[in-house]
């Protein structure tokens, strides 16, 4: 029995660790503010649209850029051209 319990323990403590690097990568990976620069439809590769969630704080449109990511408000004219741009 003392064999089963000293077994779980090092489950328990990976378990632990997995859903603390999950957690916080989770809240890396968020727009926490948005750019307030508008960008060129050229310099667009693409977007995802980030939802109000237990991490993420706001709703966004991520345009991926070239090497970088740009939070965007999804209420700005400068966003829905941006997106629409890419359809």
């Amino acid at each position: 029995m003392s064999s089963s319990k000293a077994g779980l323990l090092p489950v328990l403590c990976f378990l632990i660790i997995l859903t603390t690097f999950i957690n916080s990568t989770e809240s890396a990976s968020c727009c926490m503010r948005y750019s307030k620069r508008p960008l060129r439809c050229r310099q667009l590769l693409g977007y995802t649209i980030q939802n109000i969630t237990g991490s993420c704080d706001i709703n966004a449109v991520i345009f991926h850029l070239p090497g970088r990511y740009v939070c965007a408000d999804p209420l700005e004219d400068w966003t829905k051209r941006g997106m629409k741009c890419l359809e």
